[in-house]
């Protein structure tokens, strides 16, 4: 069972040569500024070597024969210098950043493309918090290793090699001097890469765990305080986020040992530079300003050393997040298009389900060898006890999921020959849970039809939505909030009779879509049902009898099997499943009255 507040468990290695290819297959579009941004960090670090050896000239050649000349020639060579360096630094900045911006603008229109056609099994399967952290967090430590890794790394390695032949033509016994303190850096950072890659995956399960628990509560928040949970689940986040605090701690803590530890190893180092250069110096077998170069050397040598702790880092995150990425991308699409689909004939609405059975999970069998058909025009109602499969029925017709025995047909065509949009074009679906987007009035009646607000206006006025619509502050236009806050269970789904209906579908069907609304409003919108189910085939899921006594025929469900069918007066005769049910909802609905 999924835990929705528990990561996706990454156990890959550090540095995977299949990750990093596909990785670096999102800058190729982009190629030229990766190119250029390289070139001018290889300028700006040769550059960088130069101010060394300005300052070895200038201590050796012209202070000691007092040449103001010379030292105003060296130093206007090193402004110069200097004022490369800024504008290299400045492009080689905003071209690496202008192509992590593009990188990440790709890979989130390439993510939300892959959700938007993934099945709603997915979505039964994973938690919006941890989907939101793929499209948020993992996305941007993606868009750093484009501007402070991949590109970076270069600079630091060719700054290290540079400064390496520099030290070991200058000197190459000083220089060896230098490199001696090497194996305690490698020794230090191998130490740092292990320890920080096991805290860093602590901290990335942690967070996300954060996340997911963040964003149940806030959708839930209603609950939370009608049932007085605030300060239980402050407890509990409290918990999460100290577990979270102590990964964090966990990292810092290798960070804190391994950077002093790198300065005190840089320390060293200079330390025997001046110790075994002096002595050099001593002797004249080397010069002040040599040992001055080899001096500002090794203070630029340590530096890219350290730089590359964090492009590990970096590195390291980019192969967490991107192997959670590409498992969401490579996820596969359980509802897809035939490749040969057939058209469906606008005159031929009848609906058919044939033998089938179906089961979220593989053993669990919500629907068992159903078969029912509703001819063109008619109107099919499906009654039955909570758990009995009227709402699967829903879900299949829509092709939300895909039937593992039998078929669905449309007009004599099987829906999984169809193409998902045609299908759904057909269908107008009102449920009882109603979503309400956070945009005006008319763009959420609108939705899926492009033929103009007018036609939105028709649809809510035939269901009489627009009783409640001409009191908003900007009738139409007036913008809801998210999820439809400011509205009430009832006109929300009052609206979602208008979204249906604008969309004038030969094929209509109810999923309890009356239950929450009041005696009154049930009125109205009874009557306009009743003009727009002509012509129509229609099949309406009903909690309430009363509802659907008009109905063509009624489909009786119990634990996922058809167990009558007839009218209502014909059930009602029968006095079985549907009498029951009938008796006990008159029963109650007569003692609350």
């Amino acid at each position: 069972m999924i835990n929705p507040f528990e990561e996706d468990e990454i156990t890959g290695k550090a540095y995977d040569a299949r990750l990093m290819k596909r990785l670096l297959t999102y800058g190729l579009p982009y190629k030229l500024q990766l190119i250029g941004g390289v070139l001018l960090l290889f300028i700006v670090s040769g550059l960088e070597l130069i101010g060394p050896l300005l300052t070895k000239y200038a201590v050796d050649v012209y202070i000691p024969d007092g040449d103001i000349s010379g030292l105003l020639w060296i130093l206007v060579l090193y402004l110069w210098v200097l004022v490369g360096m800024l504008i290299g630094r400045f492009f080689q900045i905003y071209l690496t950043n202008w192509v992590g911006q593009k990188v990440m603008f790709d890979i989130r229109s390439q993510l939300f493309d892959k959700l938007s056609r993934l099945s709603i099994a997915f979505f039964d399967r994973n938690p919006v918090g941890r989907i939101m952290t793929r499209i948020s967090s993992d996305v941007e430590v993606l868009n750093q290793m484009f501007t402070q890794g991949v590109v970076a790394v270069f600079g630091d390695i060719f700054i290290l090699l540079g400064i390496m032949i520099v030290m070991l033509v200058l000197n190459w016994k000083l220089a060896l001097v230098t490199f001696a303190v090497l194996p305690l850096l490698f020794w230090i950072a191998f130490w740092f890469k292990t320890k920080v890659r096991d805290a860093f995956r602590e901290m990335r399960k942690r967070l996300a765990i954060v996340n997911a628990y963040l964003q149940e509560n806030i959708v839930g928040m209603r609950i939370i305080q009608l049932f007085r949970r605030e300060k239980l689940n402050l407890e509990r986040f409290k918990d999460i986020n100290a577990d979270l605090l102590d990964a964090h701690l966990r990292t810092i803590f290798y960070f804190a040992v391994f950077f002093p530890g790198v300065e005190l190893i840089s320390a060293v180092a200079i330390a025997l530079i001046l110790w075994t250069g002096g002595g050099m110096i001593l002797r004249e077998a080397l010069t002040l300003g040599s040992l001055i170069a080899f001096i500002l050397y090794a203070e630029r040598f340590y530096r890219p050393v350290r730089d590359l702790a964090e492009k590990y880092n970096i590195l390291q995150n980019a192969m967490a997040s991107s192997e959670r990425l590409f498992k969401l991308l490579d996820e596969n699409v359980e509802i897809e298009d035939s490749a040969e689909p057939q058209e469906l004939d606008a005159r031929q609405n009848a609906i058919e389900f044939r033998n089938v059975s179906f089961a979220y999970s593989e053993r669990d069998w919500v629907l068992k060898d159903v078969s029912f058909r509703v001819e063109p025009g008619q109107t099919v109602a499906v009654v039955g006890y909570t758990g009995a499969g009227k709402t699967t029925l829903v879900n299949l017709l829509s092709r939300f999921y895909d039937v593992q025995i039998g078929k669905i047909l449309v007009g004599g065509v099987d829906i999984r020959d169809v193409k998902q949009c045609d299908l759904r074009k057909r269908l107008g679906v009102v449920q009882q849970d109603v979503f309400i987007f956070a945009r005006s009035i008319v763009e959420n009646i609108r939705l899926g039809d492009d033929n103009g607000d007018e036609k939105a206006v028709e649809a809510a006025k035939a269901v009489s939505a627009d009783a409640f619509i001409d009191k908003l502050p900007d009738t139409y236009n007036t913008v809801v909030e998210e999820r439809g806050a400011t509205l009430s269970v009832g006109e929300r789904q009052l609206l979602a009779f208008a979204r249906a209906l604008a969309q004038d579908p030969p094929v209509l069907i109810l999923d309890e879509a009356t239950s929450a609304i009041d005696t009154e409003t049930e009125r109205l919108i009874q009557r306009a049902i009743g003009r727009l189910l002509q012509g129509r085939t229609a099949i309406v899921i009903a909690h309430r009898l009363s509802t659907i006594q008009r109905a063509d025929k009624i489909i009786v469900l119990h634990e996922g099997k058809i167990k009558e069918t007839g009218t209502h007066q014909e059930l009602l005769k029968h006095r079985g499943l549907y009498y029951h049910l009938y008796r006990l909802q008159y029963e109650n609905g007569s003692q609350s009255s």
